[in-house]
């Protein structure tokens, strides 16, 4: 069966005080119960209050997933804002103390933090996740394979989080090293088919590990409940037109792969032990630094490597309908990823605060569009 690609996106926001640029934990209150109103299950709470995230319904290709992303933020934003708040778009708060942020009073979440206390309280992070539609499981447990490889190239591109507790950490995504310490976590293995990743999770079950499939929290894993690959790895960009260019990388990622693999030319694959390598350089260094060519077996610019990729995916961008949301990657080559963008400010201002109202600003750029009506969101 033909995969369909379609696209599914879910965004982590947060909720700012305008005045002193911190988090408010505000979501469990009229910000979700009046985002539900508008929006019914796009928009749900997560583990801390100070959190936010939509989801976009399922999107047959790009242009849709686009428009309901933008529509999403802009509804959020005016929701927002109506509580007397803002809305950031950024993979860790500059300045923030998780110990001082309430989380969500619901049994799911008093339930993480019951089994993993500190490391979940401390889990203050906020992500992009895109669902690629997969239909058959043996077909996805194989895409997810050996879409490992490009997780890192996609991690430097998105990278938005150099600040934790008021510092410049020196790395270009401090929320990978922050969700590190979860169980369950980074790149997996490989499966040789859909049965022994079954099996897998039914050992980890039975021996009291999970109670179900959705607490494997990898970069990249076959979703339990929807007929998709879910990629975890990105930080939440700033702009909308960074979430989609990710998505449409992703998307065009998944259908060359699968062109491959049905013409049985299937991408090789890799130990979890090297593509590990490359991620901890593409959160330390983002774009700026060099990752390792493992068929060359020599370092090349991360920049290098990434136009390289976005040949690799050329032929399928036209059939898939995303060129011109795709070019926006080269964009983000040019100008940087959010992590370069804040670093730059920081250094102009030494001011983390006009980090935080740079950010806001960012989070709503390029969001002029009059939204359309969402009475079809059901």
């Amino acid at each position: 069966m033909l995969p369909t690609f379609t696209i599914g996106i879910e965004e982590e926001y947060q909720t700012i005080d305008p005045v002193t640029r911190d988090l408010r934990s505000h979501i469990q209150a009229e910000l979700l119960e009046r985002g539900k109103m508008v929006l019914q299950e796009r928009v749900k709470a997560e583990l801390h209050q100070s959190v936010v995230e939509v989801g976009t319904g399922i999107c047959k290709n790009i242009k849709e997933a686009k428009a309901e992303v933008k529509e999403l933020r802009r509804h959020i934003i005016r929701l927002a804002r109506e509580s007397g708040l803002r809305v950031a778009s950024v993979a860790t708060h500059p300045f923030a103390d998780w110990k001082v942020q309430e989380i969500y009073p619901d049994d799911r979440y008093k339930n993480i933090v019951e089994d993993m206390q500190l490391v979940a309280r401390a889990n203050l992070i906020f992500g992009l996740h895109v669902h690629i539609g997969i239909e058959d499981r043996e077909t996805a447990i194989h895409m997810m394979n050996h879409a490992r490889y490009f997780l890192p190239h996609i991690l430097a591109l998105s990278t938005n989080s150099p600040f934790w507790l008021g510092m410049n950490t020196g790395l270009k995504s401090y929320r990978c090293k922050v969700f590190d310490k979860f169980p369950r976590t980074n790149i997996p293995d490989y499966f040789p088919s859909w049965g022994e990743y079954e099996n897998f999770i039914k050992l980890l079950i039975k021996t009291n590990c999970i109670d179900n499939a959705k607490k494997i929290w990898w970069d990249i894993r076959p979703h339990p409940f929807f007929n998709t690959i879910e990629f975890r790895v990105c930080d939440i960009p700033m702009r909308a037109d960074e979430t989609i260019a990710l998505a449409a990388l992703i998307q065009a990622t998944v259908a060359k792969l699968y062109k491959l693999y049905a013409a049985n030319q299937g991408f090789r694959l890799y130990r979890r032990a090297l593509i590990m390598e490359n991620k901890w350089r593409a959160s330390r260094y983002g774009l700026n630094g060099k990752l390792i060519d493992f068929g060359k077996q020599k370092e090349v610019p991360t920049r290098d490597l990434i136009n390289e990729y976005l040949d690799f995916v050329d032929d399928v961008v036209d059939e898939l309908g995303s060129r011109e949301e795709l070019n926006y990657i080269r964009r983000i080559l040019e100008t940087g990823s959010g992590a370069d963008r804040q670093l730059r400010l920081f250094q102009e201002t030494g001011d983390l605060k006009k980090v935080v109202d740079y950010i806001i600003e960012e989070t709503e750029a390029g969001l002029v569009e009059e939204p359309a009506s969402l009475e079809k969101v059901g």
